[in-house]
């Protein structure tokens, strides 16, 4: 026969599995009390919603029964810690979270059973440090154990670190850092994310090993600063540092492959570059590739704007394609290009100025060295009429 004690517990337990808000409600505070689940993308927080329920279940059961965790708790718990390691989270924040959940849930508790027996209360009291405690060995241990494994495997470290920002699984600058630390890397910063695919009609699932040749290609020889490469079905992704960019093209046309380069977002926003650069390669037309040349944050951009799906403001997005040519004392060449766009040559864009053919031409060509962009590529001459028309 069921005590009344239990059965009052159990009647909590029942009502508390069944409302939704109580998961909510634990999400809730690890959101806004744990700094690193505070910056959490919409991604990733399913997630630690599946977590809270499972462990909101698992806890009253126990509360219930005066129940203990099992193997298969604790197998489960190894299993989140070695996730959490491998991302980057740090120990101390997932405890941290684990802690606020317990408070929420003892909140929860009090909330539907005010004048709770002090046998429930001693036992809710009793196995929430003991099932903190526990969870907090098995999970240090864990955490242990997984960076071993990574730190002995340093290029699959790095490969899962890229796949990690790549899917935006870091909440911060200081998570990145500190999973860099543990690692014993310093990751490139400014940094260049190269996205590269071969040319042709088919493209398979890339090997990794066509990656990491590409990486080997572009490395500097001696760079203290980390590479890394992965794959992302038929394309490479490279995090190299940002004075790469200059020969990517080079290396890319030498293999007969396209890629696009980002350079100009934090290391906390790489799957923001990894998304421009790999929407620039599905958007961009034909002639948009020159061999020797990559796209760039500039023609990523564009493609996005023209695409109806801007990452940027249109002013910024005029100020990466124009450069050095919004100076006020560019105007002369600004003024050239806008000629050239509108007439179509040079020789009737210089008549439009009342200029010689061959001061138009010069123009042309210091365009060309400021903005890497040459007006006469009629990629690169679009790019820089949209450029010069969104212009405030």
């Amino acid at each position: 026969m069921t005590s009344q004690p239990v059965a009052a517990r159990e009647h909590v337990r029942q009502e508390m599995v069944a409302d939704p808000r109580v998961v909510a409600a634990i999400v809730s505070a690890v959101h806004e009390q744990v700094p690193v689940y505070a910056a959490l993308d919409d991604s990733r927080l399913p997630e630690v919603r599946a977590i809270a329920a499972w462990g909101l279940e698992r806890l009253l059961h126990l509360w219930v029964t005066d129940g203990a965790l099992e193997p298969s708790d604790l197998r489960r718990l190894r299993g989140i810690a070695a996730a959490r390691a491998a991302d980057g989270r740090p120990v101390q924040a997932v405890l941290r979270a684990y802690r606020v959940a317990a408070t929420v849930l003892t909140d929860e508790i009090a909330a539907r059973a005010p004048r709770l027996a002090a046998a429930d209360a001693f036992a809710l009291t009793r196995m929430l440090l003991t099932a903190l405690d526990t969870l907090s060995e098995e999970m240090t241990t864990a955490y242990a154990a997984t960076d071993e494994d990574l730190a002995a495997d340093r290029d699959r470290a790095l490969r899962l670190l890229l796949d990690d920002l790549i899917a935006g699984r870091h909440a911060s600058v200081g998570a990145l850092s500190d999973r860099s630390a543990r690692l014993g890397v310093q990751l490139p910063d400014p940094y260049c994310l190269l996205v590269a695919e071969p040319v042709g009609a088919e493209r398979p699932d890339m090997a990794l090993d066509a990656a990491t040749g590409l990486l080997e290609a572009l490395a500097v020889p001696g760079d203290e600063v980390v590479s890394s490469a992965t794959v992302r079905g038929s394309r490479a992704v490279l995090l190299l540092p940002g004075a790469a960019a200059a020969r990517a093209g080079a290396v890319l046309g030498a293999r007969s492959w396209r890629g696009c380069a980002i350079t100009g977002e934090s290391l906390d926003r790489v799957a923001v570059a990894h998304r421009l650069a790999a929407d620039a390669l599905d958007t961009a037309p034909a002639h948009a590739h020159r061999p020797g040349r990559v796209l760039t944050d500039a023609d990523a951009h564009v493609l996005a704007l023209l695409g109806g799906h801007p990452a940027a403001a249109p002013d910024q997005v005029a100020r990466l394609v124009l450069g050095p040519l919004t100076d006020p004392g560019q105007r002369h060449l600004m003024e050239g290009l806008t000629a050239y766009v509108d007439a179509g040559s040079a020789s009737a864009a210089a008549r439009v100025l009342h200029l010689h053919a061959q001061s138009l031409r010069y123009r042309l060509r210091r365009i060309h060295a400021l903005t890497s962009r040459d007006p006469r590529d009629p990629w690169q001459r679009l790019t820089l009429d949209i450029a010069r028309t969104i212009r405030p």
